[in-house]
C-alpha cells in the first residue's frame, strides 16, 4: 500500500467530506506541511435521511487530483457502487475504501469486486455497522478472489442500542479476532467514527496502538466549525500533529528476560482459565440436573424472576471485585444462555 512502512502509525487523514477547492487544498496544505503522505477525503457521503448533504459528487474528484500535483500526496476516497469505482479511477485516485454501509452489503461489494478484478488499487474495508466479523471477512475474501492483493481493513467500531460514550461501540475484541484469523492483514483504526467527538480522539489512538494496530484513518479539516458534515469528530492539521506526538509506540519484541517473566504470567493465566472451564462445566452439570427436575415437574426452563435476581446480585459482586458491570453482564449472559440449551437438551430427550 502507498505510504506502509515498519514505521508505525500509517496515517491517513483529510476532511469528512470534500467541500470545495479551497477547502480541500488548504486542508492538503496543512497536513503536507505536518508529513502527511495519503490524503482522503469524502466525495460521495452515503447519509441515513435523503435530505442531508451527499458529497458534492464527481465534481470533486478534480480536487482530489491537484492535491496529487501540488503536493505530491497519496489521494483515497470511498467508494459504495460501481459508477464510484470507475469515476475514482479516472481521475487517478490511489486508494479506495469501501464503507460500514457497503461492506455490510455482499452483493455490492461483490459488483465492486468484479469492477475491480485484476487490478493492482490498494482497497481498504470497513467494517460493517453490526457487529458481524463473519460479514466483514466476506468483504475482504470477495476483493481478494478478484485479485485485489493490496487489501486492509478498517475498524470504525459497531452501531449498538445500548448507551455508549462512543458514537460507535469499538468491541475491540472482534478486531483482535480479525487479527489472530488473518495476521497478516493490516488493521488501520478510525477514530473519528469510533468517537463521533475530537475530544476522544487521542484515547481510542493510544489504544490502536497499544493493541499493535497498522495505523489510523482521522478526519481533519482546515476549519472544523465549519465542516459541512460531522464537524464535532474533526481536528486541525495541527491538533493532528499534537495527537500523533503524544501517542506512546510500544513494541511488540521482548528479550530474553521478558520472556521468562511473560510465561510466568501466562501459566498463572494458564491455570485459571482451566479452573474456570472446569467450574462451568460443574455448573453446567448442576443446570441439567435442574433440567430434568423440571421436566420431570413440567415446569417452564426460563425463570424470569430467578434470573433478574441471579444479574443483579452477580453485577454487584463483580463491581466489588474491580469488574466492569458490562463484561459481568456480558459472561453471565453467555452462561445464562448456555445453561438454557443444557436444560433445552434434557427436555426434549
Amino acid at each position: 500500500m502507498p505510504g506502509v512502512s515498519d514505521k508505525r502509525p500509517l496515517v491517513i487523514a483529510g476532511p469528512c467530506s470534500a467541500e470545495s477547492e479551497e477547502q480541500v487544498m488548504t486542508t492538503a496544505r496543512q497536513l503536507n506541511e505536518e508529513g502527511i503522505k495519503i490524503f482522503r477525503a469524502g466525495i460521495w457521503k452515503p447519509r441515513t435521511r435523503p435530505n442531508a448533504f451527499e458529497g458534492v459528487g464527481s465534481i470533486g474528484l478534480p480536487w482530489l487530483k491537484k492535491v496529487k500535483e501540488h503536493f505530491g500526496m497519496y489521494t483515497a476516497t470511498e467508494v459504495a457502487n460501481v459508477k464510484h469505482v470507475y469515476e475514482a479511477l479516472k481521475f487517478g485516485v490511489d486508494i479506495l475504501w469501501i464503507g460500514a454501509r457497503t461492506s455490510a452489503n455482499p452483493f455490492a461489494v461483490q459488483e465492486i469486486a468484479d469492477t475491480l478484478k485484476g487490478m493492482d488499487i490498494p482497497v481498504l474495508v470497513k467494517n460493517p455497522v453490526n457487529p458481524d466479523i463473519e460479514l466483514w471477512i466476506g468483504a475482504l475474501e470477495r476483493l481478494n478472489n478478484s485479485g485485489i492483493k493490496k487489501l486492509a481493513a478498517i475498524h470504525r467500531g459497531f452501531s449498538v442500542h445500548q448507551t455508549c460514550q462512543f458514537r460507535n461501540d469499538p468491541q475491540w475484541q472482534i478486531p483482535i479476532e480479525l487479527r489472530r484469523r488473518i495476521p497478516n492483514l493490516p488493521i488501520l483504526v478510525d477514530p473519528s467514527h469510533i468517537c463521533g467527538s475530537s475530544e476522544l480522539l487521542y484515547e481510542v489512538s493510544q489504544r490502536a496502538m497499544d493493541l499493535d494496530f497498522h495505523g489510523l484513518i482521522i478526519e481533519t479539516h482546515c476549519t472544523p466549525e465549519k465542516a459541512w458534515s460531522d464537524a464535532k469528530q474533526q481536528i486541525t492539521p495541527a491538533g493532528l500533529k499534537v495527537l500523533l506526538e503524544k501517542l506512546i509506540l510500544r513494541h511488540s519484541d521482548v528479550d530474553r528476560q521478558q520472556s521468562k517473566k511473560l510465561e510466568e504470567f501466562r501459566s498463572r493465566i494458564d491455570k485459571c482459565d482451566d479452573e474456570l472451564l472446569n467450574i462451568l462445566e460443574q455448573r453446567m452439570q448442576v443446570s441439567e440436573e435442574i433440567g430434568e427436575f423440571k421436566k420431570e415437574n413440567e415446569i417452564t426452563i426460563l425463570q424470569t424472576e430467578r434470573w433478574d435476581t441471579i444479574v443483579k446480585k452477580r453485577t454487584g459482586m463483580g463491581l466489588k471485585k474491580g469488574l466492569s458491570e458490562e463484561f459481568v453482564s456480558t459472561v453471565f449472559a453467555a452462561i445464562h444462555q448456555e445453561s438454557i440449551d443444557h436444560q433445552n437438551k434434557v427436555m426434549n430427550e
